[in-house]
């Protein structure tokens, strides 16, 4: 599979699995599950793209693990950073596992992904 379409899969379900870990760090949120669950799936898209499409130009494992760790927390950023309906910020409870799938899609893409010149056999 090529990089950037493994980026976009993965992306988007651990995305999705990112969103249902807000049942667990932050319980109050359950109301608002499926909206949380949409918006993390489509920020993982978003991550695994950029992820998927820098893999598909750079043979870098390392590269590939920084840009996933620092795309993946920028995003995880711009949501935190919305305040909830009390005033406060989800720090935490967001960006670490935003950061966490931008550092497994960035793995993966780099290890498991065809890369433009790669043939298959």
């Amino acid at each position: 599979m090529k990089k950037p379409v493994l980026g976009l899969l993965l992306g988007g379900i651990l995305g999705a699995f990112d969103g249902l870990t807000a049942l667990v760090s932050a319980p109050e949120t359950a109301p608002e599950i499926v909206g949380i669950v949409i918006g993390s799936t489509f920020k993982g898209l978003i991550v695994g793209w950029i992820v998927g499409f820098y893999a598909s130009r750079v043979s870098s494992l390392s590269g590939g693990l920084i840009l996933g760790l620092l795309v993946g927390a920028f995003f995880a950023f711009l949501i935190a950073a919305m305040p909830n309906a009390q005033g406060g910020h989800y720090w935490v409870e967001i960006m670490v596992p935003g950061a966490i799938v931008g550092l497994i899609v960035g793995y993966a893409t780099q290890r498991f992904g065809l890369g433009r010149n790669r043939v298959r056999t």
